[in-house]
């Protein structure tokens, strides 16, 4: 039996910090793919009820993943844009209605309420620069419909107060959204502590998987009062009664679901959070802040760095972004791609997203790379 660093049989000299960007696949999720292909290729789609058993197993995973109350609170959605998507152009606007967010968003979480400026809505951007929670909270008004705000800030690394935005919601009447694609799988999430309407994720950065294949989570109260603007065979009630003529969307999430199932996709997400769920969230939570808490620590020492991450371990999710004195942002990225420490430039510096299995030597040598580029 191989161990969790085998997961990752990453190649020599690698450093590889960019979870919060594309994550390596496990070993396991590789296997399940190659299994996938190997049997496509002999026999076909002969034992496509063994696959659908995957595919339930995914949604019973990350049903777990998010403590939805049920397997049919959950949709599986090719982007967390996708999934903002149903919501921002299925709910019933009125011109006038105003959506708040913050002005730190990644373009999914931003572009996709913009959008709706043209129906009336006014999108408010917050300045989460002091006491977040409350500068959102106090930007909802009695015209404001929905609160969308990203679990972590996918620049700073900023983790919000979810509990706190969940409950100031339901004391306005505000619905609440959440992009949880850098929070989900670094960090435990519970979507009925923090009472949110609506959460959704991809599964290519902290979960481990592919892209184009994520999650969506939709209230059950709430799931009829988003109109639906893709239809096809898989959405139905009776999906599986080809000949029948009356019809009607799924009472379930999957009514978010149009067409045939990612099942490449869906091979590789359920073995990637089989992993995660042996490992456990609350394991993994640990084991990523304390990675963190390590490059902070490090950083720390080199002379001329400015974090740009909060420096309160409460607000830290997977995130560390940095600058370095007399570097450009760019330059520096380059340099660092070069000696093999992959990572990202975003908003004001360079960021680092290790996860759980990150090993020692992946963040003592870009510790010790960047002392070197800083005293020349």
């Amino acid at each position: 039996m191989y161990g969790i660093h085998d997961e990752f049989p990453q190649l020599p000299g690698l450093r590889y910090l960019n979870h919060a960007a594309v994550a390596p696949w496990p070993r396991r999720a590789v296997l399940a793919v190659k299994r996938f292909a190997e049997q496509n290729a002999r026999v076909g789609a002969r034992d496509y009820a063994d696959w659908l058993l995957v595919e339930h197993r995914l949604r019973e995973r990350l049903t777990r993943l998010l403590n939805a109350p049920s397997c049919d609170d959950i949709a599986l959605v090719k982007s967390t844009s996708q999934a903002l998507s149903f919501v921002a152009f299925g709910l019933d606007w009125h011109a006038g209605d105003q959506v708040v967010i913050s002005n730190e968003e990644f373009p999914s979480n931003r572009v996709v309420w913009e959008a709706l400026e043209p129906q009336g809505v006014e999108v408010i951007k917050v300045d989460l620069s002091y006491a977040p929670e409350a500068s959102l909270l106090n930007a909802c008004g009695p015209r404001t419909r929905l609160l969308s705000i990203s679990a972590v800030q996918y620049a700073s690394g900023l983790r919000l107060d979810l509990q706190r935005l969940g409950h100031g919601c339901q004391q306005r009447g505000v619905l609440f959204c959440v992009d949880a694609i850098q929070q989900l799988g670094a960090l435990p999430f519970d979507a009925q502590a923090c009472q949110c309407a609506f959460a959704m994720a991809d599964g290519h950065k902290w979960l481990l998987g592919p892209e184009g294949l994520g999650v969506f989570y939709c209230r059950s109260d709430l799931r009829a009062q988003l109109e639906l603007h893709e239809y096809g065979w898989h959405m139905l009630e009776h999906h599986s009664d080809y000949l029948r003529q009356d019809w009607q969307p799924a009472h379930s999430a999957r009514r978010f679901e149009c067409g045939s199932p990612n099942m490449l996709g869906a091979m590789a997400l359920e073995a990637s959070l089989s992993l995660l769920e042996e490992v456990g969230m609350i394991e993994v939570g640990k084991a990523v802040q304390a990675r963190v808490q390590w490059l902070f620590d490090g950083l720390a020492t080199v002379p001329g760095v400015t974090l740009h991450s909060p420096i309160d371990p409460a607000r830290r999710a997977g995130i560390v972004t940095f600058s370095l004195a007399g570097w450009n942002n760019q330059a520096l990225f380059q340099r660092l791609r070069s000696e093999q420490v992959i990572c990202a430039q975003r908003g004001a510096g360079i960021r680092l997203s290790p996860h759980f299995y990150s090993e020692a030597g992946v963040i003592e040598e870009t510790l010790s790379l960047l002392h070197q580029l800083a005293t020349g």
